[in-house]
């Protein structure tokens, strides 16, 4: 659960955040506020579940911050703190569902029990959302099957006519039309791991119900597993969709990925498509997103990213261990390090049971091997031979295929190469993310260098920017700019005569006494103290 303290007065919001016990009710973060406006910004980007606010605050009433709130997301909860026991404040609140009202200050037992009521609320929603009872039934329907049979279809890349594709679209009840839609590939993570021999599809079927729930009051939601073991969702906006629909269309997709990690306790990673033309262009967009997966958010999981490389069909052949599905190239381009490997490992097993004595055969799964192997170096934007190194000499020499053993023992060593370089592949990404943002703020200071305004530099989601800054920087994002503005405020105190005001200005703050209140909670004095002490 995550958790917001809205208040205009900074000690009150600080005290509440840092000096209360939020982690016993299962509370994982505490956001802070300072302003209504600082709140709907933290809404916009980050999975807030309740939120805490006072009522009277300059520019914006907290219960003008509820009908905002209610506008983005009616699922958050709100509790609100007032220092009057003023009755219509009071009505006000509960007639926009306010969880509970509360006086200033409130006991430690009353802001815990308005909070583990906000989280009951929450849980008996969510629950009836994702109960395996109501999935269990919904599997065993036929309708659901035979959609999904139609997506899986669709995403081969079956050709039907537009008459066709109507028919079938009104007779399964799908509200789909023929046009603009997007796909969504989700990864359900290794926490599922354990369903795997025992109720996976029951998981499945409760997440594909969850993302109903969360984006079926924009969106259409056509959900399937396909053969890579991926969920794949085909998105259509309904009319009554706002604008700024790629904002909503990310928003909701975190909203997904976190009420299945609370209530079914597994991680999900998501990759999103650009708009594309259904259905003629679904099968081009599916491989895209596949590709992805392995080129971007290589090993890093709970990642939600937008579309990028394109992919490419699969190899078919006759030696079975090799062709069973998944395929080795699938299992390569998704980032199956480990399941390539023992798929490797069964080849090699069935060429020494069943063909110890027939180079062809030998020969026929080295030359697949190696294919998929140049074609994902190839994708990459690499050469094998730079990826391989002195690995490729046995390719070129003709002597990776000359014997099963040797076929083995050059597969493994090279996938364990191909891995490394996709690896630092993502790292290096990951990196030119950090500095494309740090040289954007560096320049764009006295503007606008939000944690929104950043991540639509770098054309990421905001919650997916701070976890890659977080990985890379070993620091916040919000705290760089923080950093930074202060580093450039003590530069211009130091070095002009301009006022703090105008200083403030320069550096991105409209309001001179933000100004002063951030500068003074950094660095323990105000900027003209600080200033006066220099000279």
């Amino acid at each position: 659960m995550q958790l917001m303290i809205v208040d205009d007065e900074i000690h009150w919001v600080d005290n509440l955040a840092m000096n209360k016990p939020w982690h016993t009710l299962g509370i994982g973060q505490v956001h802070k506020a300072y302003s209504a406006h600082e709140a709907l910004e933290l809404i916009d980007n980050h999975p807030i579940d309740i939120v805490i606010s006072d009522i009277l605050m300059p520019e914006m009433s907290g219960i003008e911050l509820i009908e905002q709130i209610q506008v983005r997301d009616r699922k958050i909860k709100c509790i609100m703190l007032s220092g009057h026991s003023d009755f219509e404040f009071a009505k006000q609140a509960i007639r926009h569902n306010a969880v509970d009202y509360l006086l200033k200050p409130p006991t430690d037992g009353e802001l815990l029990d308005a909070v583990g009521s906000a989280i009951r609320q929450l849980n008996a929603e969510w629950e009836m959302v994702g109960s395996l009872e109501r999935t269990s039934h919904t599997l065993r329907e036929n309708l659901p099957l035979l959609r999904g049979r139609l997506l899986l279809d669709a995403l081969d890349g079956q050709r039907m006519s537009a008459e066709e594709w109507a028919r079938r679209l009104d007779n399964y009840g799908l509200p789909f039309k023929v046009g603009a839609c997007a796909l969504l590939l989700v990864r359900m993570e290794e926490e599922f791991g354990k369903y795997r021999n025992n109720g996976q599809p029951l998981i499945e079927y409760a997440i594909i119900n969850m993302a109903e729930e969360v984006m079926g009051e924009f969106l259409e939601v056509w959900g399937v597993k396909e053969e890579h073991g991926y969920l794949a969702f085909l998105l259509q906006f309904k009319p009554c969709a706002p604008q700024g629909r790629e904002v909503l269309l990310e928003k909701l997709a975190i909203q997904l990925q976190v009420k299945v990690k609370q209530f079914l306790k597994g991680s999900l990673s998501i990759v999103m498509t650009e708009p594309f033309g259904f259905p003629e262009e679904l099968p081009d967009a599916f491989g895209r997103a596949i590709a992805y997966f392995r080129q971007i958010v290589g090993d890093e999981r709970e990642f939600v990213m937008r579309l990028s490389e394109p992919a490419g069909p699969a190899e078919q052949g006759a030696l079975r261990s090799l062709y069973l599905s998944p395929s080795l190239e699938t299992l390569l381009e998704a980032g199956r390090w480990d399941e390539a490997e023992e798929k490797l490992r069964k080849v090699c097993d069935e060429l020494d049971d069943s063909w110890s004595e027939s180079w062809e055969h030998c020969m026929e799964a080295g030359f697949l091997i190696a294919a998929s192997y140049t074609n994902l170096a190839h994708r990459g934007g690499h050469k094998l031979e730079s990826l391989l190194g002195s690995g490729i000499e046995p390719l070129q020499r003709g002597e990776a295929f000359a014997s099963i053993a040797r076929l083995r023992k050059w597969s493994i060593e090279a996938l364990h190469r191909l891995k490394e370089g996709t690896s630092n592949e993502v790292r290096d990404n990951r990196s030119s993310y950090v500095r494309k943002v740090q040289a954007f703020a560096d320049k764009n200071l006295h503007l606008d260098v939000s944690l929104r305004a950043l991540a639509d530099h770098v054309n990421l989601h905001p919650t997916h920017l701070s976890k890659i800054y977080k990985i890379e920087t070993g620091e916040g994002i919000s705290d760089y700019v923080v950093n930074l503005r202060m580093e450039r405020a003590c530069q211009k105190l130091k070095s002009t005569d301009k006022k703090v005001y105008e200083v403030g200005l320069e550096i991105g703050y409209m309001d001179p006494a933000y100004f002063i209140k951030v500068f003074k909670r950094h660095f323990g004095m105000t900027p003209q103290e600080y200033r006066d002490g220099g000279k």
